[in-house]
């Protein structure tokens, strides 16, 4: 689990690697991750855009920014909640994903929230550190 708080605001990331998806002989891995966004304060906020960057073990970086999540902008109100639930295909069997959210407040102002740096790996096998 990887989180991260901005502005009162939560962010905490769960990755699994999904080997019914993947076809790891021809180079193919797929990783679901859970998100869920807290509101930790005290105004009541929306999500209005994503912008991820996904990096591969080659260094190949692809960037992907959208409205909401999941086909949602939710808002969260002081104590509120989401969560949802995604996936994400490499060519490789090691990467990392970060980001942020775009969130706009009750009053009108815009904002980012940093969604955590998080590791897709394939379980039991052996990393190389340089």
């Amino acid at each position: 689990m990887y989180r991260a708080i901005t502005r009162n605001i939560q962010v905490t990331a769960t990755p699994r690697y999904v080997a019914e998806r993947s076809e790891a002989d021809q180079g193919r891995h797929f990783w679901a991750y859970t998100v869920e966004v807290a509101n930790l304060g005290q105004e009541t906020v929306q999500l209005k855009g994503r912008h991820w960057v996904i990096t591969d073990a080659n260094g190949h970086t692809e960037e992907v920014h959208g409205a909401g999540v999941v086909g949602e902008e939710p808002t969260l109100p002081p104590g509120g909640r989401f969560e949802y639930t995604s996936g994400v295909p490499l060519n490789t069997s090691t990467g990392i994903m970060s980001g942020h959210y775009e969130m706009l407040a009750d009053n009108g102002e815009t904002f980012s929230i940093e969604i955590p740096a998080f590791s897709l790996d394939v379980p039991d096998v052996r990393r190389v550190l340089n």
